[in-house]
């Protein structure tokens, strides 16, 4: 059973940081893409944010380039994304995500597997 379970999201001021967390587990030995994203309040749509591939080779949305970073930790099965520098419009749920390839990896039509999210709320 695949699981993907997100944590370290709450409430911060601008200019401040997060570390958010993806434990994940089941996942297929081929799924090779992980990535980060995001729905702002009232969005139906999630924006792709950060990805990262077998490679460890990263994907930035223009938005969060130079403050986010994404890591992965294949021995604890756990994918990482460092937030500073954050700013109101960064507030959202963040999700975790898994997929066996992508074209892009920043679509999340792309991505099979989901976790349940996590609050990010920045205040000005």
């Amino acid at each position: 059973q695949v699981q993907l379970v997100e944590s370290g999201g709450g409430s911060v001021q601008a200019g401040g940081s997060l570390r958010l967390s993806c434990e994940f587990s089941g996942i297929p030995y081929s799924h090779n893409y992980m990535g980060w994203f995001r729905q702002a309040p009232l969005s139906k749509e999630r924006e792709g944010v950060a990805g990262i591939n077998y490679a460890a080779t990263t994907t930035y949305a223009d938005s969060v380039q130079g403050r986010f970073t994404i890591s992965k930790d294949n021995s604890k099965n756990t994918l990482f994304l460092q937030m500073n520098s954050l700013k109101p419009e960064d507030t959202g749920m963040y999700y975790c995500a898994a997929a066996p390839e992508v074209s892009s990896a920043l679509r999340g039509l792309e991505y099979r597997y989901w976790g349940q999210g996590t609050q990010v709320t920045v205040s000005s």
